[in-house]
């Protein structure tokens, strides 16, 4: 700092530089460390292309290798065909991610490392896009700066960066097109609004939530532009329509294949008291900015949140969000108010009232709530650097807000330290759960794990823990219902995650008793003669 307290810049670039270097870092060491979860194995699933595994491994025992080889790509499939698979079969799933993700895959394997190397990547454009979007929007270098060492070290966005799955894609497409977009309203080029058109696509082709982003974005060119039909408002018009028309051929598979993607989300209907749903609101906002605590299941057990310094730090950053957007709605201009605002609304408030509706756990679910964090750290950011800045503050008010930075920032350093070298984070869920019964089977000395495949979530969740498998744990796909036969010499026979149905069917035709030896959202069970 200076003797007038303002910062230095020598000072700031200084801190600047060792953020992003950081950011950076976490963002690629110990990839393959955590659990590979439920949803990054539907990426990898889909990317490979392979179909006919059941029959191939169908009662067989099989090697951990033996099924490893099935998460790559199918070489008789190509981009096109796995676009083709997605449209037919999970059309709920926008296809750029995967598209991307498999050609990706065929350069540089499909390991667990290797996919989720991609998001990492992505997430690097991360930095430039908010920085641009912060220019346009505030017209200051400085809260683009400070906007970028928050998102740099945020532990949300470190983690989903880390995740094989479209979140660090869909996160650039919805800086980029906000970026595009204040940026065309300001100068009017036809090739801006073509840029705009273009961007808005990618993000919608990216993931579906991005139609609340367009429209936070018609809101806000509504209401800057003017409701009588200006040359831009007119402009933009044509622009959003163009980049909304072309999700329509993707619309048409989501329309025909309803009935069936509708049971795919049947879980986001799970219903949980409305406080513990407030509740997860607030913790999944401070998790933005901290986040110390690995995970917590979807219920009302917030054990892991009553100590006193988990109470009080959930708090202070509650109260910091809350003033940041008050001082953006007093304090800021009616550009800077309207884009916040209604990027934040837009994002959220339809999943929110839909849960409060109709039940539900939408708005639990914080991956479903970028471009909501986004507008939060757009106001965060501008609180402070607005603060810091400030020729008109007390030396000591100068001097209180550059601390309070300061902690903010270092909460986020010390949360991607601590998170980085973990097995597991609240972000894989269920499949945590993979870890310790992996653990049980090492244990045996020569031990065989039957699978249900014929039950889904049996099949699914068997992928999440085979990185953690010695060689010796052997498997046998159960297809279709079809009762095995419990092969000889094996020290121990366990059936991972069954369906009851099998359970039943395993203890009469082979008369053993099942005896449960890990029970949660995951199962393993011993045969007992």
């Amino acid at each position: 700092m200076t003797r007038n307290g303002t910062i230095n810049p020598r000072w700031w670039r200084f801190l600047i530089i060792i953020l992003l270097v950081l950011g950076i870092f976490f963002r690629f060491v110990n990839l393959d460390r955590k659990v590979l979860w439920f949803d990054e194995i539907a990426t990898i699933s889909k990317i490979s292309g392979y179909t006919n595994y059941k029959t191939a491994l169908n009662d067989q025992i099989i090697t951990i290798s033996d099924l490893r080889k099935y998460q790559r790509p199918a070489p008789e499939k190509n981009v096109v065909k796995i676009v083709q698979d997605l449209a037919t079969w999970d059309a709920k799933h926008v296809p750029l991610y995967f598209a991307i993700a498999r050609v990706w895959a065929e350069w540089f394997g499909s390991s667990v490392a290797a996919m989720r190397s991609l998001s990492a990547l992505l997430g690097l454009l991360v930095f430039p896009c908010l920085y641009w979007l912060c220019l346009e929007l505030f017209q200051s270098s400085l809260v683009a700066w400070v906007a970028v060492a928050l998102i740099a070290i945020s532990p949300f966005h470190f983690l989903y960066a880390q995740e094989a799955r479209m979140y660090s894609l869909q996160t650039v497409t919805i800086l980029l097109s906000s970026a595009v977009l204040l940026r065309v309203m300001r100068v009017n080029t036809k090739l801006g609004w073509a840029l705009y058109a273009a961007s808005l696509s990618l993000s919608i082709y990216t993931h579906t939530l991005s139609l609340f982003v367009a429209i936070a974005h018609g809101i806000y060119a509504i209401a800057i532009a003017g409701v009588r039909l200006s040359k831009v408002l007119v402009a933009y018009l044509i622009a959003a329509s163009l980049g909304l028309l072309t999700f329509l051929p993707w619309l048409f598979f989501i329309v025909t294949n309803y009935d069936r993607l509708s049971k795919t989300i049947e879980w986001q209907n799970k219903t949980i008291p409305l406080p513990s749903l407030v509740a997860y609101w607030g913790i999944n906002l401070s998790r933005i900015f901290l986040d110390l605590i690995p995970t917590y299941r979807t219920d009302t057990d917030f054990s892991g949140f009553k100590n006193p310094w988990s109470i009080f730090s959930i708090t202070i950053l509650l109260i910091m969000v809350g003033y940041s957007i008050y001082f953006v709605w007093r304090y800021s201009s009616k550009q800077i108010r309207l884009f916040i605002f209604t990027l934040i609304g837009a994002s959220a408030l339809p999943l929110v009232l839909q849960d409060l509706i109709f039940g539900g756990i939408r708005s639990y679910n914080n991956r479903y709530l970028i471009a909501f964090y986004l507008g939060i750290h757009l106001a965060v950011a501008y609180l402070f650097a607005t603060k810091i800045a400030s020729t008109s503050a007390k030396l000591w008010q100068q001097k209180l807000w550059q601390i309070a930075l300061i902690s903010l920032i270092s909460c986020g350093v010390v949360s991607c330290a601590i998170i980085s070298p973990a097995e597991t984070w609240w972000n894989k869920y269920y499949s945590s759960e993979s870890i310790p019964i992996a653990k049980i089977l090492n244990q045996a000395k020569s031990p065989l794990a039957i699978v249900d495949d014929s039950y889904w979530w049996s099949k699914n969740n068997v992928w999440s823990m085979i990185d953690f498998l010695e060689p010796k744990v052997k498997l046998k796909l159960v297809v279709e219902q079809n009762i095995p036969r419990i092969p000889d010499g094996f020290s121990d026979v366990f059936l991972f995650s069954p369906s009851e149905e099998l359970k039943s069917k395993i203890k009469k035709q082979n008369k053993v008793k099942l005896e449960p030896v890990f029970e949660g959202d995951l199962s393993l069970w011993k045969l007992q003669k």
